[in-house]
């Protein structure tokens, strides 16, 4: 069942991945198509989708109930970008990279991937728990991941990163700014009108096929020869799926221990989306700061097919904890 169920999420993702690889190949998309999908993902896409699955999902009430499962999912997020960080020296990983890297490794693919998934394996009824890894998610990735990838630009001079040099945009990135303005509607207990939030959802509804297509276009460009499992690659995968399952695994071992255990629907929700691919957006992240594109694109690709087979090793592995 986990296995059919991995396998049809991923799919469709992979459709219209070929769909952008296609029409680029035959001429369809011009050489500045990509550059444009990335802007309107990142500026206007993103926080509109951001902005309604906070609305839709989450309410205040659910947000201090599940406080013991956001300190275990934040637990696992610290220890991770500690581990990749060393990660990133040990390996030497080079510039253009390293943000990448410990972006694979820490944050996961939880709403283009992870909530699907996470209905079919376990029912609606899981979706307060998956509320919570989507929160930290969210915060990880646009708080500190996106900025770790923009500090790694490497046409950046040396010393140029420092004073004179902070940007605020980046330090509040649109994503981010979704989300912030959908808590305090939240908090506020501000009605959105419904011509309002029907427009938001239109609009966000473009993040994931655009995001898959822009996807294919840079593997149309770089070729399929680009896929590929260099030392960067492997370690970087191995982060994914075996290093974030682990630690939040531990994290809540160790808290069952001092009397402070979760749901087994809850254990079971944190798990399966530490485990889930990477970023779909982070090519597009990777190209705003004249990051390794290539790179990143193969890292999404190869964790979202790998992922067929990761999701019923890790159902499998659950049971036992």
């Amino acid at each position: 069942m986990a296995f059919i169920t991995s396998v049809e999420s991923i799919v469709t993702i992979l459709l219209m991945m070929v769909l952008g690889y296609l029409l680029r190949r035959i001429g369809w998309f011009d050489d500045n198509f990509s550059g444009s999908i990335s802007k309107l993902i990142m500026n206007v896409a993103l926080p509109a989708s951001i902005f309604v699955s906070v609305m839709k999902y989450l309410t205040l009430n659910k947000l201090i109930s599940l406080s013991s499962g956001l300190i275990y999912s934040f637990g696992g997020v610290i220890i991770g970008y500690i581990i990749a960080w060393l990660a990133v020296k040990v390996l030497r990983v080079r510039p253009g990279r390293r943000g990448i890297f410990m972006n694979i490794v820490v944050n996961a693919n939880t709403i283009f991937i992870g909530l699907p998934l996470n209905i079919a394996l376990f029912g609606s009824v899981s979706l307060p728990y998956f509320l919570v890894y989507y929160v930290t998610n969210t915060v990880s990735t646009w708080a500190f991941g996106v900025f770790l990838i923009s500090n790694d630009d490497p046409t950046k001079k040396k010393g140029e990163k420092g004073s004179g040099n902070f940007n605020w945009k980046k330090l509040l990135p649109p994503p981010l700014l979704g989300f912030l303005v959908a808590l305090v509607w939240l908090i506020l207990s501000l009605p959105v009108p419904e011509w309002a939030n029907n427009t938001l959802t239109y609009v966000g509804n473009l993040v994931t096929p655009l995001s898959l297509i822009y996807i294919g276009i840079v593997l149309a460009d770089a070729g399929l020869k680009s896929i590929n499992f260099d030392k960067d690659t492997i370690f970087a995968l191995l982060g994914r799926f075996v290093l974030s399952p682990i630690v939040i695994t531990m994290l809540i071992m160790w808290g069952a221990s001092m009397g402070h255990a979760i749901p087994t629907m809850e254990m079971q929700t944190l798990i399966v989306q530490a485990a889930a691919p990477g970023l779909a957006v982070m090519p597009i992240l990777a190209n705003e700061s004249h990051g390794d594109v290539k790179f990143a694109t193969n890292l999404v690709t190869t964790s979202t097919i790998l992922f067929i087979v990761v999701v019923p090793i890790v159902m499998s592995l659950i049971q036992f904890v």
